[in-house]
């Protein structure tokens, strides 16, 4: 660890140039560096169409977009409007664009390293590592197994602590953007309670069965619940929401209501504050729920949960969860894993590829997601 810091930055910037659910575990890292310096100023840089997490954040005083392939003259705009501005950078992702950002930024820095540890890429991590080091107050290494993603952030902070300990000693939450009013014919078709249903993740191979969702929807309805169907614009979501409709029967559609495409993230974030409950994939909506205090289940294959699993808000300590189990609730929080003693690899599927599948996904049962919506909603 590096040597205690007495620096008091009176400009610090953010750097996530990522997706959405990357900018959204930042917050608790945000909230944490206010409290050790609440009169800076803090910015925040990532990519166009991605930082809707930090609508209305309380912290965040300006936000600055970027393209995720920038031409030479944005590269160079940028570069104008960043240099030496900050007393500090944050750089929470390992990309060398995101610490060459950091180094035009500020005068000091603090960043994230990835890589392989141990094997035949552990070298080539080093290189590749070594300047970012050298350029560096403190650097924090990803572990995709056993760290969580919000403690890599918080650790950042480390060197600024006397005891670093202190970071976890109280609760910790995720700051979701301030909710805004959804569309009148959106709002006017919501009946109390409902549950909302996000299908859709960034790669295919986090996917579960159309069938599965089928059969849970019907349940779900049979119950007494609305069911509304939520995804982003992306063209393949669209469509799984339709193939979805497509396999329910007309007296089960008429209880669904399907808001593909038409909500942005701050309306997500209010459809889901009022929802008895939110069922979804690993993606960042799934995160978003979690933030917005709705009781969450999420389906996890591949990805490892004691990495990425939906913060429990108010959860005092480094790791909320375990690596591998088939049911975990923390919090308002439950976990599902299917099954393998493979899970969760951390690979994209059983292919290894984006567009595959994952047969711990496929034979996670809809009966399984019944029983934690039983519980759930018992213990509410």
């Amino acid at each position: 660890m590096s040597n205690f810091s007495t620096l008091k930055p009176k400009k610090v910037l953010f750097i996530a140039t990522r997706q959405i659910g990357d900018v959204l575990v930042t917050t608790p890292l945000i909230s944490k560096a206010r409290e050790l310096w609440p009169n800076a100023q803090f910015h925040f840089l990532g990519y166009k169409g991605k930082l809707d997490m930090l609508k209305g954040n309380p912290d965040i005083a300006e936000i600055i977009e970027t393209s995720d392939r920038p031409g030479f003259s944005e590269y160079l705009s940028l570069f104008n409007k960043l240099f030496q501005r900050y007393d500090l950078a944050f750089v929470t992702q390992p990309s060398d664009r995101a610490y060459i950002y950091g180094l035009v930024a500020a005068f000091h820095r603090v960043g994230v390293l990835g890589g392989h540890p141990q094997g035949k890429l552990a070298n080539k991590s080093h290189q590749q590592n070594a300047w970012k080091k050298l350029i560096s107050m403190h650097n924090v290494d990803v572990d995709y197994f056993s760290q969580h993603v919000i403690t890599e952030k918080l650790r950042l902070l480390e060197v600024f602590f006397r005891n670093p300990a202190e970071l976890f000693s109280k609760p910790i939450d995720v700051t979701p953007p301030i909710g805004q009013a959804l569309t009148p014919i959106i709002a006017s078709q919501l009946t109390q309670p409902y549950v909302v249903i996000h299908p859709g993740p960034l790669t295919a191979y986090k996917r579960w069965p159309l069938a599965h969702w089928q059969y849970l929807i019907a349940d779900l309805v049979r119950r007494g619940y609305q069911v509304v169907l939520s995804a982003s614009p992306a063209k393949q979501d669209l469509q799984l929401n339709h193939d979805i409709l497509s396999l329910l029967t007309p007296e089960i559609c008429e209880k669904v209501i399907d808001t593909a495409g038409k909500l942005s993230i701050p309306q997500a974030g209010s459809l889901l504050r009022g929802a008895a409950l939110y069922i979804g994939v690993d993606t960042s909506i799934t995160h978003l729920a979690a933030a917005c205090n709705t009781p969450t289940i999420t389906l996890f294959g591949a990805t490892p949960p004691t990495n990425f699993g939906p913060w429990p808000n108010g959860f005092i300590g480094k790791q909320p969860y375990q690596l591998r189990a088939r049911s975990q609730t923390v919090g308002n929080i439950t976990i599902l894993q299917g099954p393998g003693e493979c899970v969760p690899c951390r690979k994209a599927g059983c292919l290894d590829r984006a567009d595959g599948n994952s047969e711990c996904l496929d034979l996670l049962e809809p009966a399984q997601v019944i029983e934690a919506i039983e519980k759930l909603l018992i213990s509410k």
